[in-house]
């Protein structure tokens, strides 16, 4: 069985986290977070000088690891795989296939997400060469286990030490690839997603179109409705016949935990302690946190951090479809990620200015290009990436080119460039030429030979004054973290917003 039937599995960490604040307060509240505190599962897999105190800044690296073994390093059930459609306990293997890096600022307040996509091709700590970021995890802990079982190690006692390096090469190559010093450590394995959905009683969602995936086990409606166990994790594990593949995946992973967020913090679980146990017992049973954790002090750090201030982003990417050794992957630029990264923190930070370089987000509207846009002379698919530094414009241009006929691909967010350009593929240079002048005086249209068939890419820049440079009804390009322009009833008509945890976002 293939690493696609991973799970989705990480935001509920930082949920019970808030949890804890918010119920601990009570006597039923201390007794519950003191039964986690004392039971939860702990790994030596943090630098000693990346311990902070839980008031100052903290960044978190959260995994869900396709694992057949619980916290405690025993094999699944079968009866639980066959309901996961996870084969048995010899499918699968131990590859990070969810990594989210998140951000709190000293003190707590706003929080912001970074989604690394697990075929990122990059340079691996532990001198094991250049390969897709999911196996940074795998290499050390096979070498591990090979080492630990020469030694006389066995059982659940070898799984757990083995996990242990694994998650220690998984957090060094974060560090090498994000430039941030990663102070806490979660990993949550597959039957957890389907533990902690149920413990709450499901997860609002919402898909622009209906699905049916054989692979993945999701058959969903259009629309909104509520999923747990195996229903939720059949949708944030599908990557078949979504129109961006894994990067579509990741977003289902951000709406998902965005929404878990929103159930948790506003519809009484906090405060029930029939819910909050079960949600204590699936974590107890699912999660490893790393070994010097004070859960119960970092919590309170969380008080103010409500439903809409938590942001999901995706990291930039240059590439999807990079051939390697390793078979399809997604090329990175180090440089790039960094500069994001830096952003998307001082842009939610309120303590941190941005620096000179940083676009404005409120540019005057200028003239825009062609009033019109013919359909396309041939079928097209158009990806957009926004280093125009205005929140959102990349998929708002998506949606109107979509309702112009050309096909919606991928919106990625870029590090800052000043001027705007279409590359094409062989073959759409008419139908290059022909967005070019929709999107405004200036914009070139490029061959690139890398692009797949049938394919262009709009690289938006500071100088771009066409067409959808504003959202509906405002004066600025900017959009503020928690913004609640999406409702639950279908998709907002200016384009995706950020998914945050106010609302139920709808996606693909």
């Amino acid at each position: 069985m293939s690493a696609s039937r991973s799970a989705r599995i990480i935001g509920r960490t930082v949920i019970a986290l808030v949890s804890l604040s918010v119920f601990a307060g009570t006597w039923a509240g201390w007794f519950q977070v003191h039964r986690l505190t004392s039971s939860l599962s702990t790994a030596d897999v943090i630098d000693p000088g990346a311990s902070t105190s839980p008031t100052d800044e903290q960044n978190i690296l959260l995994v869900g690891l396709d694992t057949r073994t619980d916290a405690q390093g025993n094999p699944l059930p079968q009866d639980i795989l066959d309901q996961l459609h996870a084969g048995d306990a010899s499918d699968g293997g131990d590859n990070t296939d969810t990594m989210i890096l998140v951000h709190l600022p000293a003190g707590g307040g706003n929080a912001v997400a970074f989604s690394i996509p697990r075929d990122s091709y990059v340079q691996l700590a532990g001198n094991y060469g250049k390969h897709k970021i999911n196996s940074a995890y795998t290499y050390a802990q096979v070498a591990a286990m090979t080492r630990l079982r020469a030694q006389g190690v066995s059982g659940p006692q070898l799984n757990v030490q083995a996990a242990q390096a694994g998650a220690q090469n998984a957090i060094q190559t974060v560090q090498q690839l994000t430039g941030l010093k990663i102070n806490h450590f979660a990993s949550v394995n597959l039957v957890g997603f389907y533990d902690v959905s149920e413990a709450i009683g499901g997860v609002p969602v919402c898909l622009l179109a209906p699905v049916h995936d054989s692979y993945s086990g999701a058959n969903f409606p259009a629309g909104q409705q509520t999923v747990s166990g195996a229903q939720a994790l059949a949708f944030v594990r599908q990557r078949h016949g979504l129109p961006n593949g894994d990067l579509d995946r990741i977003r289902r992973q951000q709406a998902f935990m965005a929404s878990m967020a929103h159930t948790v913090l506003s519809a009484g679980t906090l405060t029930n302690p029939t819910k909050l146990g079960n949600l204590i017992d699936a974590l107890r049973k699912t999660v490893v946190l790393d070994q010097g954790w004070d859960i119960l002090s970092f919590a309170q750090q969380l008080r103010n951090l409500s439903g809409g201030k938590i942001q999901f982003n995706t990291i930039p990417v240059v590439n999807i479809d990079y051939k390697t050794s390793d078979g399809d992957s997604i090329q990175v630029d180090p440089v790039q990620i960094r500069e994001f990264i830096r952003t998307a923190i001082a842009n939610v930070d309120p303590s941190s200015a941005p620096s000179s370089s940083t676009v404005s987000s409120s540019p005057s509207v200028p003239s825009v290009g062609s009033a019109t846009l013919p359909r396309p002379a041939s079928r097209v698919v158009v990806d957009v990436e926004n280093g125009s530094g205005v929140t959102g414009l990349g998929a708002r241009l998506l949606q109107d080119l979509s309702a112009h006929g050309y096909g919606t691909g991928i919106q990625a967010t870029i590090a800052a460039r000043r001027t705007t350009v279409v590359d094409y593929a062989s073959g759409q240079r008419a139908n290059a030429e022909q967005l070019a002048r929709y999107l405004g005086d200036g914009v070139t249209a490029v061959a690139d030979s890398a692009l797949g068939s049938g394919r262009i890419r709009i690289y938006l820049g500071a100088d771009y004054a066409g067409p959808d440079l504003q959202p509906a009804g405002s004066a600025s390009g900017g959009s503020a973290l928690g913004d609640t322009s999406s409702t639950a009833s279908g998709p907002p008509s200016s384009g995706p917003p950020p998914i945050t945890a106010d609302g139920v976002a709808c996606i693909n």
